[in-house]
């Protein structure tokens, strides 16, 4: 996740705080996945804060670096980004609910995957360090190694009707869109030029 999108102000919080605090009813533990360095707003007790290894992979790295967090405690693990500002937890639950028989459910939408909007069993670890060490970084290249239950996001509009869990923060008029959406303002000198020229690559993939 960017260091600019994870202390965008999202009304009386950061993007990142947001995520996090939607987050707290259905995940225990949650984890923050940082570049090393990187600045994070203050963040609640308990929440754990790892950093990248290889924050040039991709977000592979960062699914790797999350998972290893966990591993020993969980049987599995959502995966997002710091910009997912509307997360409904019943969008989250549906994923939950088709583990059974698969290691990983992810939304698809014709060709595109969401990988950073999907669920994953720990024990897909080794099988993402393996694609990490033959250079093979897309995610989507996961889902053809363990057994995966693509799930069209047609089927997830009756947990979240909008399919609002899927709205991420690429650019700067995705973040002014998103705060309209929620009914809030920014003001401009808030808005530096780090916060909004460095987005990151979007969550959709083939």
């Amino acid at each position: 996740m960017g260091h600019s999108k994870a202390l965008l102000p999202f009304g009386s919080e950061t993007m990142l705080q947001r995520v996090v605090r939607l987050l707290g009813p259905i995940c225990e533990p949650r984890v923050v996945v940082a570049t090393p360095n990187q600045r994070l707003p203050e963040l609640p007790p308990g929440v754990g804060i790892v950093h990248d290894q290889r924050p040039d992979l991709g977000p592979i790295e960062g699914i790797r670096t999350g998972l290893r967090a966990v591993v020993e405690r969980v049987d599995a693990a959502y995966v997002c980004g710091c910009d997912a500002p509307f997360l409904q937890i019943a969008f989250i639950r549906q994923l939950i609910g088709r583990l059974s028989g698969v290691q990983v459910v992810v939304p698809v939408e014709g060709p595109h995957y969401h990988p950073l909007s999907a669920v994953y069993r720990t024990s897909v670890l080794p099988h993402v360090e393996g694609l990490i060490a033959a250079g093979r970084l897309r995610p989507a290249l996961l889902f053809d190694r363990v057994p995966t239950c693509r799930l069209p996001v047609s089927e997830l509009r009756a947990a979240d009707r909008e399919l609002q869990t899927l709205i991420n923060v690429n650019h700067r008029k995705d973040y002014l869109s998103a705060l309209q959406r929620a009914g809030l303002g920014v003001r401009e000198d808030r808005l530096l030029p780090e916060n909004v020229s460095n987005f990151g690559g979007n969550s959709r993939e083939r």
